[in-house]
């Protein structure tokens, strides 16, 4: 009697710990799932943030999703977002191409439990729990301003060729630039500021434009890093190198040929790829509930991170020019 329960014992545990085994991870052993939805996808920023991504995907144990459309539209991208929502993602993070179109479907993922967070562009009307910051508009709309008026002497006639209208990002930059070229050069004027989206080609055309329509203009502004290297080509097209000069929010590898033959002076960014990997980051910390420090040590390369005002900030901006260039590869 004694010997069949010993058995009827071990099959009931051994029953047990299959089962157990079986069971999926819950709870902490569960990976979390970060999602984040850029601007658009297969642009050269926003892929070196999703490389930033993946790698702190890797050294934190989480699931990283990176979705985009393949235009910058405000409609597209909310589509985008309900899908992830229905596959019931754990973090939500969105660049988003209009911060009010968004402002609907955040409420809607986060009455469902996800955690909403935005990085490279804010919506600041949203129920966002934080956003990712690259710089502040004040850093990066004064080293625009500061190293165009460097290579114009300070004087002449000046436009913008932005990207999305309704981008807060870029729209927050042209007023320090406004503001700071008012306050600092007053010999300077800003003639324009027009907006291609997020197409190089038609950058190219706007700024072509701009130059014709003012025959003494002598700067450029591309305020993104699709407009960056569209206003510095075509001034290297219509052979105004030296004559016309060009600064911009653009991606190394994008600029480096520009920088180089002097059709743009500087391009004023930031390390994307850091970027990236502080938002995958940041998704973790508010899933766990956990708020970040005044000052984090969130990496080797990302040791100082400050925190203030639900706002994480990745650092000063970093100026690209023809002997730094080269340093970067994305």
């Amino acid at each position: 009697m004694r010997a069949v329960i010993a058995i009827l014992l071990s099959v009931s545990l051994v029953v047990t710990g299959c089962s157990k085994k079986d069971q999926p991870a819950t709870g902490d052993q569960a990976r979390v799932k970060v999602a984040f939805v850029p601007k658009l996808q297969g642009i050269p920023y926003f892929e070196a943030m999703n490389t930033g991504g993946q790698k702190a995907a890797k050294d934190l144990g989480i699931d990283w999703i990176y979705k985009g459309g393949t235009t910058a539209d405000p409609g597209a991208q909310t589509e985008i977002l309900k899908s992830l929502i229905q596959q019931k993602v754990d973090v939500l993070v969105v660049a988003p191409n209009d911060p009010d179109s968004v402002v609907p479907i955040l409420a809607d993922a986060a009455s469902k439990g996800i955690k909403v967070l935005t990085s490279d562009t804010d919506a600041p009307n949203s129920v966002r729990e934080m956003f990712v910051n690259q710089a502040t508009a004040d850093g990066i709309g004064k080293s625009v301003i500061d190293s165009l008026m460097t290579a114009m002497n300070q004087r002449g006639k000046f436009a913008i060729v932005s990207c999305g209208q309704t981008a807060a990002n870029l729209n927050s930059w042209i007023d320090v630039q406004k503001r700071h070229a008012a306050e600092k050069y007053p010999d300077a004027t800003l003639v324009d500021t027009v907006y291609a989206g997020e197409d190089e080609a038609k950058a190219v055309s706007m700024a072509k434009d701009l130059m014709n329509a003012h025959p003494g203009l002598t700067g450029l502004i591309g305020q993104c890093t699709a407009s960056a290297p569209g206003v510095a080509k075509a001034v290297r097209e219509a052979g105004k190198i030296g004559k016309v000069f060009t600064v911009g929010v653009g991606t190394p590898n994008s600029m480096k040929p520009y920088l180089q033959d002097g059709s743009s002076s500087a391009a004023v960014l930031w390390d994307v790829e850091q970027l990236g990997y502080l938002t995958a980051w940041a998704g973790l910390k508010v899933k766990k509930g956990e708020q970040p420090q005044a000052t984090s040590n969130v990496s080797a390369k990302l040791p100082a991170v400050k925190y203030e005002d639900k706002t994480l900030l990745l650092g000063d901006p970093l100026k690209l020019t023809k002997d730094n260039v080269g340093d970067y590869d994305y």
